[in-house]
């Protein structure tokens, strides 16, 4: 008797499975859904490309000055080497360390700019977030408003085999936006 209310137990699993599968199917032909490319819409946004060009120029300043600190241990490294036979083992160990420590602070420079909490990072998010939150919103709105169930963001989505392009939301974000 046990065994037969387990299996009706399981049969009503199924069967409620089932209804709500086809439920589901039911729903979601009746939901709209579409697609963007949110790269294509933030090249479109002058403020997007002003911050990104802004960016570039910080990031080459800091990686010559990185480039040019590296320089110098590089050079005081060759001359180590070029005079250690002729060097104490003091003086030896003086500049081996003078040329580790002048290293570490070059590692230390280069990690402030360039890891993500670094100043590059923290410029990137000054500059940049203003305008993805912008486009992130106008597309949450344009999704409420006009009763979309999901929109997919395919920019840099390797897995998007295929996008119609009748589904393609870009320009009517970039509209809502105020851009054309």
């Amino acid at each position: 008797m046990e065994h037969l209310s387990k299996i009706i137990e399981k049969v009503r699993l199924w069967f409620f499975a089932a209804v709500l599968l086809m439920a589901t199917v039911f729903v979601s032909q009746a939901q709209k859904f579409g697609y963007v490319d949110s790269e294509y819409i933030l090249k479109k946004i002058p403020a997007y490309t002003s911050a990104q060009e802004q960016l570039e120029k910080l990031s080459k300043q800091y990686q010559q000055d990185i480039d040019a600190k590296y320089k110098v241990v590089q050079d005081l490294f060759a001359k180590y080497q070029a005079e250690k036979v002729l060097l104490t083992e003091e003086i030896r160990q003086k500049r081996e360390n003078d040329i580790i420590t002048k290293e570490k602070e070059v590692k230390e420079l280069q990690k402030n700019h360039f890891s993500p909490e670094g100043t590059l990072g923290k410029k990137r998010e000054e500059l940049l977030k203003p305008v993805q939150d912008k486009v992130f919103k106008a597309i949450t709105d344009f999704a409420n408003e006009g009763g979309y169930a999901i929109i997919f963001d395919v920019s840099n989505n390797p897995n998007v085999v295929f996008n119609n392009p009748k589904y393609d939301l870009s320009d009517k974000i970039l509209e809502k936006l105020g851009f054309k």
